[in-house]
């Protein structure tokens, strides 16, 4: 069938080694098919039990990507590839919008546990990121659509070491994130917003560079189950990114 995704040798050889082992039961369905089927879903958008029949029973597809959500399991896929690579000494700092399609409701505890909130969009979830000096992801978490970009900041660079350079836009121009910087010795190449009385100096030629992590968030909208969030829990729906993130850049 025309469109149909199938792992090459190449990210075949990244991915099965990070895969459980020696579970109990009866004996698991092929990975390799499974996961081709999963990323089928998620490129084209269709629903699970959509998935073509090549790949092996929907429920299956579907279970095994939920089942794996919860264990965190394709959260340490991602985290283990992205970690292989040297840190750059400068990363970039942004978020996306993602809209939230009618289905995405109804999650267990709400809206806001779900990272769903209203902006002037609709009901939309945003992807925050960092990414390094050939735009790939090397950390990202979710956040309520309606949540400012600077509130995100603090736990997304927890998740890594310190850079030399941080490159953001306005949205992150707060005192709070600056002395942070400061502290760890790393250069804020971040504008200053309109309502400072006195901008702060920056380098506005390395700033042109962050227009790397815009790119990087259009190729993973190019993923429509990303571009478009249909999924109920923000667990499932972060495994989503991370599942793109790991093969557009990782393997």
């Amino acid at each position: 069938m025309a469109g149909e995704f199938w792992l090459s040798d190449r990210a075949w050889a990244a991915i099965e080694p990070l895969l459980p082992r020696n579970q109990p039961g009866a004996r698991r369905v092929d990975d390799r098919r499974v996961i081709s089927g999963i990323i089928h879903v998620l490129r084209v958008g269709c629903r699970w039990q959509d998935c073509p029949s090549v790949y092996g029973p929907s429920t299956t597809i579907y279970n095994r990507f939920n089942r794996w959500s919860h264990r965190g399991l394709w959260a340490r896929i991602f985290a283990t590839l992205s970690a292989q690579v040297e840190l750059p000494d400068e990363l970039s700092i942004d978020s996306t919008a993602v809209r939230a399609h009618r289905s995405a409701h109804g999650g267990k505890g709400g809206r806001k546990v779900q990272a769903i909130g209203r902006s002037r969009g609709g009901p939309t979830t945003k992807i925050h990121a960092l990414t390094d000096g050939c735009g790939r992801a090397v950390a990202f978490l979710l956040g309520h659509g309606n949540g400012a970009d600077i509130s995100a900041a603090p736990a997304l660079l927890d998740k890594l070491p310190p850079p030399g350079r941080l490159l953001a836009d306005r949205g992150y121009d707060a005192n709070s994130l600056r002395a942070r910087l400061a502290a760890s010795k790393t250069e804020a190449v971040i504008p200053s917003t309109r309502s400072r009385k006195r901008p702060i100096p920056y380098d506005p030629v390395a700033s042109i560079a962050r227009n790397r992590i815009e790119r990087a968030f259009c190729r993973l909208k190019d993923w429509r189950r990303i571009a478009t969030r249909y999924d109920k829990l923000a667990i499932n729906f972060a495994s989503a990114v991370a599942i793109a993130a790991v093969i557009i850049w990782w393997t």
